[in-house]
């Protein structure tokens, strides 16, 4: 007997993909996603330290959180260009997460941000067991823009004190700002000449070095390697100037000793407490960590056309994160940069991050002693310089020239992020998109259509020369109808009629109409009963199957004083006729419904 084809039972390749591709890898694919792990491992390195000092860990803490999560992500994760480990805007929401804990409970920092990492791995595979990747949606664009543009601004500001060399602290920009200038007095001269070299320097290599290169005969490849290497230059000619000149002496400050080992095995602090004082702000770091990367991971896909399964990415994430809990990390998620960088190396598979991870375990091992002089003013700066390109200036340009409500949406997010901090900001971006998809959805667009001339098209009779019929009205709902609209419609229709003693026939246009909820329902009964007491009958056309499969399991259709129409066009004709002719009386025993 042959088989159907078709996949029955549990597909584990379907939970772990690196069942499935692994066993297509090759040679050539190894050596290009080795080539990769190389170049990315260069830019982790001082990322990874950096993003440790944005969430208030030791520098140590980077190197642990990219090494065991991108192993994990590489084994459970669809995306085969995918960098993941510590990004700035989950770092700095680490930062307020565990900073307000450590304030009001008796845990430790460390402790605090291992916990974090496991809430939010937990919260990432179960939404996505229960494949709740669509959540993603909720978050508009404009929204999500404009919350990491202030999250960049934050991140900046943050990094100042350490560029000056001075003590500042504060969650939002009039805090930070305030403790800035009652601090600037104190700023180190040798500290500040150093970071804004640095920001300088890298500025620099970002905008100007590859023109440069490119002129001289650098090829191309050679020379992106050269620009994406500029953060580790500058790493090393700082830290090599703060050890020759014994500038730590003199007040700068530098990272210091630094463990020579691979990430320890630890467990996060799971009392009650700590875990519900932790819970929000794990939820958010979930989704928030998650709408990064989904939206790195489907863009780079489709530059070569792999499917990203957003479920499972839920997965890959959620193992990534429980594994940085569990070995010294804090949150990660897939981070833009370095993902780009990842697949402009030519990275084929999900195995090139396996080899980043050993780079970095190698780093872990041997390299840290040469990062002893390394001054915090320089890893301020590889943020600043990198967060900074995070500021999008040009969404807020496009949005005011599009729409004055999405505008709205990027600015709220942005002044309430700026002033109140990242929580609230997120939480007040997420609830501004509801609150305004409902308002949009509660105000449903419906156009009174006429016939097109010469044709069977119906269009808006305010944008078109269309023919019409006194004694028949046509609306289309562009919208499908639930309990937030059905009100609306109501009140549409009864202002339209009321006063309209020719009117005879009303027809409800519903090809945009794709659902319509028990609440809808009551409302299109109390439409049809309040035309019919007018002497006016309440038509439908265009209806949908799965509308019309809902609609047939009620009585409506039998009380509907009208027909159930195929086309509008039909309907329209049919009416027309039949008020042409004078048409019956509408009593008891008239037929209710007619499907043509």
């Amino acid at each position: 007997m042959r088989g159907s084809g078709k996949k029955t039972g549990f597909d584990l390749a379907r939970y772990v993909p690196v069942l499935d591709w692994g066993r297509r890898y090759t040679w050539s694919a190894a050596g290009n996603d080795l080539v990769a792990a190389v170049i990315v491992t260069i830019m982790l390195i001082p990322q990874s330290l950096a993003y440790a000092l944005l969430a208030g860990l030791p520098p140590e803490a980077g190197l642990y959180a990219s090494i065991v999560p991108i192993i994990l992500y590489s084994l459970f994760g669809t995306s085969r260009a995918l960098a993941v480990g510590p990004v700035a805007v989950v770092s700095l929401m680490t930062a307020a997460a565990i900073g307000t804990v450590t304030q009001t409970m008796e845990v430790g920092y460390a402790a605090a941000a291992l916990t974090l990492a496991g809430l939010s791995g937990a919260i990432l595979l179960a939404m996505g067991l229960l494949r709740l990747g669509f959540v993603a949606n909720f978050l508009s664009h404009p929204v999500i823009s404009g919350f990491i543009t202030a999250s960049g601004l934050l991140i900046a500001a943050s990094q100042l004190r350490h560029v000056l060399g001075i003590s500042a602290e504060g969650h939002t920009l009039v805090e930070l700002v305030m403790s800035l200038g009652a601090h600037l007095g104190e700023t180190n001269l040798a500290t500040l000449l150093i970071g804004a070299g640095a920001i300088v320097f890298l500025f620099w290599v970002r905008l100007g070095l590859r023109p440069v290169l490119e002129r001289i005969g650098v090829p191309p490849r050679l020379a992106s390697f050269m620009v994406k290497a500029g953060p580790v230059l500058v790493v090393a000619v700082t830290t090599a100037l703060v050890w020759r000149q014994g500038l730590d002496a003199v007040g700068v400050d530098i990272v210091g000793a630094v463990p020579q080992s691979l990430p320890p095995l630890t467990f996060p602090d799971l009392s009650l407490d700590v875990v519900a004082a932790l819970f929000v702000p794990a939820l958010l770091i979930s989704v928030i960590g998650f709408v990064e990367s989904i939206s790195v991971a489907q863009t780079l896909g489709a530059k070569k056309r792999q499917k990203i399964d957003p479920d499972q990415e839920l997965i890959g994430l959620g193992a990534a994160n429980v594994g940085a809990s569990l070995t010294g990390g804090f949150p990660v998620t897939g981070g833009f940069s370095r993902s780009v960088v990842n697949f402009d190396a030519g990275a084929e598979t999900p195995a090139a991050g396996a080899f980043t991870a050993v780079g970095l375990a190698i780093a872990a091992l041997f390299l840290t002693p040469l990062i002893y002089f390394l001054p915090k003013a320089t890893l301020a700066a590889t943020i600043i310089v990198a967060v900074l390109s995070l500021v999008d200036v040009k969404t807020l340009r496009h949005s005011w020239a599009y729409s004055k409500r999405d505008f709205g949406a990027v600015a709220v997010t942005i002044v309430l992020t700026l002033l109140l901090g990242v929580e609230i900001g997120v939480m007040a971006g997420a609830l501004l998109s509801i609150l305004l998809f409902l308002y949009d959805t509660s105000r449903p667009h419906v156009a009174e259509v006429g016939l097109v001339p010469g044709t069977e098209h119906f269009r808006n009779i305010l944008r078109h020369s269309v023919v019409t019929d006194p004694r028949v009205l046509t609306l289309r709902i562009d919208q499908s109808l639930y309990f937030a609209n059905a009100r609306f419609l109501e009140d549409y229709i009864t202002d339209r009629v009321i006063d309209d003693e020719a009117l005879r026939h009303v027809i409800l246009m519903c090809s945009a109409v794709n659902a319509i909820d028990l609440s809808a329902l009551d409302t299109l009964d109390r439409i049809n009963a309040r035309l019919s007491e007018l002497g006016i009958t309440l038509s439908l056309s265009e209806v949908k199957g799965p509308v019309m499969d809902r609609l047939q399991r009620g009585k409506f259709l039998d009380r509907l004083t009208g027909e159930v129409y195929l086309s509008q066009f039909v309907a329209f004709s049919a009416l027309r006729a039949l008020s042409e002719e004078g048409g019956p009386e509408i009593t008891e025993d008239t037929p209710r419904l007619k499907l043509v």
